[in-house]
């Protein structure tokens, strides 16, 4: 399935040379085209080469598409690109967090976070993860209707609430979801509509419908902040090791960065590992022979038990299939950086304060790097007779010193869940195409009702 709309050049230029896109308009440049279907806008541009400038609004655009020049904008973000700066209804939900934050700050910060989130403590949470999804699986039933959406998304933000908070109040998951849904529909709205292009003063009912969610959301993580600073136990949850770590001059996060990190992580806890497994299961409906690959290596692996941390090594094909899931639909579908003095792609200079693009989207369905991009084929990843795939041709997770925390976690929770609820169960989602929305993270842009087949 592809969004590309309009006629690509039959011989784009290829390689380390500037294109230019399409017109744009006074004023605007390539907004109204972008925030049509910003995915389409990706592919239109990647069709004219590796290196194509546009305009959004009046700032000088380059959307870079070779996996060398992406690599070179990931690895040197922080020294030669700066992180853009992100609109209102970002600083609204995200604050100053990790996603947010720059230089000396961000490394403080990535200092404190990390070791919340390496494979140790991921290991420990990898317990909660299967434990969650055998509570869903032990409530579904043979012929039963589902949205998948709702159960993904309750069963993500069950595991985020009892890895992030060490909680299992369910009103807590269900205001910090709705809240959530709220924002990340109406950051969609703004980022591809003019109100990307309006000062922050400026007020509108999306606006003021993001504030009222980020208010939920402040409400909630202080509510269970307060919580823990009161108790008089050692909890094991990320949250509580962000309450105790110290930087190098023995200062602790504020109480207003906790509550930034924390939103941060739920974030990539949740919303995008939800996401992913939607996409997963619209795909192995969709496709019988991937479907009954997977189900073979869950039976050889786990026979008739539970899957563990110890078996996420050995279900190989499992994490293809979501490897391959992200490859297609993307969570992460843009990563953007804005050029200092000095900065270089390609071996070409690019003028200090020119945004640069690249999309996930778009890169990861470049028939150069993927062979039949459109077609869901998990055995692109296996380690021996697989693709040769060129470093930064798949970056879902980003790259580089800003790459993504939480990558181990969003991985061992994608696998565990689907390994969990594909061993007992098909899910076969009803005909018709599903289109992805492109938001905070890549949604579906309807509900994704199945049903439920027991094995």
């Amino acid at each position: 399935m592809s969004t590309q709309t309009g006629p690509a050049l039959d011989t784009p230029p290829r390689g380390h040379a500037f294109v230019p896109g399409p017109k744009g308009l006074p004023l605007l440049g390539n907004l109204p085209q972008f925030g049509k279907n910003p995915l389409a806008f990706f592919e239109l541009l990647r069709g004219r080469g590796d290196m194509v400038r546009w305009r959004f609004g009046r700032n000088r655009c380059v959307l870079i598409s070779d996996p060398e020049c992406i690599g070179e904008l990931l690895t040197e973000t922080e020294r030669t690109f700066d992180q853009p700066p992100l609109g209102v209804a970002f600083r609204a939900v995200l604050g100053n967090g990790l996603i947010v934050a720059r230089g000396r700050d961000w490394r403080r910060k990535r200092s404190l976070v990390q070791p919340s989130v390496r494979p140790k403590q991921v290991k420990s949470y990898a317990a909660t993860m299967a434990s969650s999804a055998v509570e869903l699986a032990d409530a579904w039933s043979d012929g039963e209707r589902v949205d998948v959406k709702k159960e993904m998304a309750a069963l993500t933000q069950k595991i985020a609430v009892r890895t992030i908070f060490g909680v299992d109040t369910p009103a807590d998951s269900e205001a910090m979801g709705r809240a959530m849904d709220v924002a990340q529909l109406e950051i969609g709205k703004e980022f591809a509509g003019i109100g990307a292009l309006l000062p922050d003063w400026v007020p509108t009912p999306g606006r003021a419908r993001i504030r009222k969610a980020a208010a939920v959301i402040d409400s909630e993580v202080g509510r269970v902040v307060a919580r823990h600073r009161d108790g008089e136990t050692e909890r094991p949850d990320l949250l509580s090791r962000l309450l105790t770590a110290v930087d190098e001059s023995g200062e602790r996060l504020s109480d207003e960065e906790i509550r930034d990190e924390t939103v941060t992580l739920y974030i990539g806890g949740h919303e995008t590992t939800s996401s992913t497994l939607v996409w997963a299961w619209y795909l192995l409906s969709r496709n019988p022979r991937v479907r009954a690959a997977l189900t073979e290596e869950l039976d050889r692996v786990l026979g008739d038990r539970e899957p563990g941390f110890e078996d996420y090594a050995q279900l190989t094909y499992t994490q293809a299939v979501v490897k391959e899931t992200l490859r297609l639909y993307p969570t992460i579908w843009l990563i953007t950086g804005v050029a200092k003095e000095g900065a270089r792609l390609g071996g070409l200079e690019i003028e200090e304060g020119t945004r640069v693009w690249s999309s996930q989207w778009s890169t990861h369905r470049d028939a150069r790097w993927f062979p039949e991009p459109e077609e869901f084929r998990p055995e692109r990843w296996d380690a021996e007779n697989g693709d040769e795939i060129a470093e930064y041709a798949w970056f879902p997770f980003g790259g580089g010193p800003r790459v993504c925390l939480g990558t181990r976690f969003a991985m061992v929770e994608s696998v565990l869940i689907l390994a969990v609820l594909a061993r007992r169960f098909e899910l076969d989602v009803e005909p018709g195409v599903i289109e992805p929305v492109p938001s905070l993270t890549l949604q579906p842009d309807r509900d994704v009702l199945a049903t439920v087949r027991a094995r």
